[in-house]
């Protein structure tokens, strides 16, 4: 693994045969959550059987928590607030303070990935876990740029007028979707509600739920790992 900056952003960058993003394979761009440290989705990476080839990004959020460690954030949330959400219908028009700006700079490390480890669009894959779902889905649909896919784990529907129209103009986009019953902050219905957005608009959605929280389990990063087999046209390690 090696650190460097991308498009303004700090990222780790693994895989590959030298285990830095050496070579010419696929790139995965995997973006993490609210309150988590810029590496916290590294060690995932073996789990998902990903073959040699394939390059991994992890870029870390622009905002740190203060007096909480490591921890960042891709824009300011209230926790209280986000818990109350649960207990109440949140809106899901809202379009977070500081999302505009977490989105452009998450779009200048994509263009920074394609120009320095020379991949294209076709061959990059771009997700994230919870508020770096959120961020990914929503670079995704304001970035003309091809895409091999999408990988949204347990994230939600912010910004529906703003996503909304922008949706067909990603017809055929792969989708990997997954999300718990039982997730305590994101609520599950919210999730179904978004699968059923994505796939109406043409997005070729694959839905995993799971019995559980706000996490994710083995089954899911298994099924992450083939559908990145598929998406990018490698062979999963067995």
């Amino acid at each position: 693994m090696r650190l460097r900056t991308l498009g303004g952003l700090q990222a780790v960058i693994a895989g590959g045969p030298d285990g830095q993003g050496g070579g010419d394979g696929p790139v995965v761009v995997l973006c993490h959550g609210f309150g988590a440290p810029g590496d916290d989705l590294v060690g995932l990476v073996p789990l998902l059987k990903a073959p040699p080839e394939l390059r991994f990004v992890f870029p870390a959020a622009p905002l740190a928590l203060d007096g909480v460690g490591d921890a960042r954030a891709w824009w300011m949330i209230e926790l209280e607030r986000l818990q109350l959400g649960v207990r109440r219908p949140r809106d899901l028009a809202e379009v977070p303070r500081g999302l505009v700006e977490a989105r452009a700079l998450l779009a200048s490390l994509l263009d920074a990935v394609q120009s320095e480890l020379g991949v294209a669009g076709e061959r990059l894959v771009l997700g994230g876990f919870s508020q770096g779902a959120m961020l990914s889905l929503d670079v995704a649909l304001h970035r003309a740029s091809p895409l091999a896919g999408l990988v949204l784990l347990s994230g939600t529907l912010i910004a529906e007028p703003v996503w909304t129209p922008l949706l067909p103009a990603r017809r055929g986009l792969p989708v990997f979707l997954s999300h718990g019953s039982e997730d305590p902050l994101l609520p599950f219905a919210v999730a179904e509600l978004l699968r059923d957005q994505l796939s109406s608009a043409g997005l070729g959605v694959e839905w995993m739920p799971f019995r559980g929280g706000h996490e994710i389990p083995l089954p899911v990063l298994r099924g992450v790992g083939r559908f990145l087999a598929r998406v990018l046209a490698v062979d999963e390690r067995k």
